[in-house]
């Protein structure tokens, strides 16, 4: 499994370090979004610090997308084909009211194919509600 991320990482034009490793390992199996906090929670001996310029240096080669949600920021690994340059996560960001986690509903999308006479680098869609298995168990 290290390897295949190392890879990943040096296609993202990252170098593979020990803990950005650690975090993107972490974060490919986590279904919801993730606050540095929450992150943090996972690793025990980590520096807060390192796990956040962590973060920042995945967001900017295009490993994550950040959501912003009121005063806290969430993190969730990216599609391969985001870039350093453009972030093609353009889907709708879901924040459940009852369990209080973010989810990308992917289902719900902004076209990629919106014509024009500039360059979009990054759409932020957010929506909040009851999720579906929150809602089921409400029934």
């Amino acid at each position: 499994m290290s390897q295949k991320i190392e890879s990943k990482l040096l296609h993202k034009n990252t170098k593979p370090t020990s803990m950005r490793i650690l975090v993107y390992d972490f974060l490919s199996v986590q279904e919801a979004a993730l606050s540095l906090s929450e992150i943090e929670n996972h690793f025990d001996n980590a520096d807060r610090t390192t796990i956040y310029r962590t973060l920042k240096t995945f967001e900017e080669k295009g490993i994550v997308h950040s959501i912003q949600e009121n005063s806290t920021t969430r993190y969730k690994l990216c599609h391969d084909d985001c870039d350093e340059k453009t972030h093609k996560d353009w889907h709708l960001h879901f924040y459940c009211k009852i369990c209080k986690q973010t989810t990308c509903k992917e289902d719900i999308s902004f076209p990629e194919s919106v014509q024009g006479n500039f360059r979009i680098d990054e759409i932020r869609l957010f929506a909040k509600g009851i999720c579906e298995n929150c809602l089921e168990s409400l029934q």
